[in-house]
């Protein structure tokens, strides 16, 4: 797999992305699109799940990512493997979510991952980092009960951010018992999740539950 270079920051807000996707046909992107579904919501270059989708072949993967170069190379990696139960998209995330889901075979997404998202430190970008109440609230809508978001971060106030804005929710339950989750309770890691552990710093994460139907 060749390194893609590609701008590390993009604006969501921008002109470029404001169009949102339309539903998508299910059936023409899994071979089974009744399985399981996990969403990566910023996957990058797709490698996380690129490793899941090989390790659960009875759940399908989907990686959303704004970076379209990203998006081109990890379908031709997911090709060259022949797996089906993978597709990556080129969106908005904050735009095009519920279309995205509005089609989405009944009780299958069951899981979300939002890792690493890009941090916009300065308060005047604040609206261009991803989880905002909105998305909380569509995510709300099409997780099935008991259906678990997994968050982390390397910096703590976006995670701690992340947090408080799915705690907010009445739909979603913290099921951590210690303010950050010391591992990670997926069975593969982040690129960003392995260089901040080699450099010996901390990672926060923090799974949430959606608790009512």
């Amino acid at each position: 797999m060749v390194p893609v270079r590609v701008r590390q920051h993009v604006n969501p807000l921008a002109q470029k992305y404001r169009t949102p996707l339309n539903a998508l046909e299910w059936e023409k992107i899994y071979t089974q699109p009744n399985q399981p579904l996990h969403i990566d919501i910023g996957c990058a270059r797709g490698r996380f799940l690129l490793d899941m989708a090989q390790i659960e072949p009875n759940w399908n993967f989907l990686g959303l990512e704004i970076r379209e170069p990203l998006v081109h190379d990890a379908n031709k990696w997911r090709d060259e493997l022949g797996l089906t139960n993978l597709h990556y998209l080129f969106c908005n995330v904050n735009n095009s979510l519920r279309p995205l889901l509005s089609s989405l075979p009944n009780k299958s997404l069951e899981r979300v991952t939002i890792q690493f998202p890009d941090p916009w430190f300065k308060t005047r970008h604040a609206k261009r980092r991803v989880v905002q109440p909105q998305l909380v609230e569509e995510l709300a809508d099409y997780l099935v009960s008991g259906g678990v978001v997994f968050l982390q971060s390397d910096i703590e106030f976006v995670a701690k951010e992340m947090c408080d804005r799915f705690a907010a929710h009445p739909a979603f339950h913290n099921v951590s018992t210690e303010k950050w989750l010391a591992q990670n309770p997926l069975p593969v890691s982040t690129e960003r999740e392995i260089f901040t552990l080699n450099k010996g710093e901390p990672v926060y994460r923090a799974m949430f539950q959606k608790v009512t139907a």
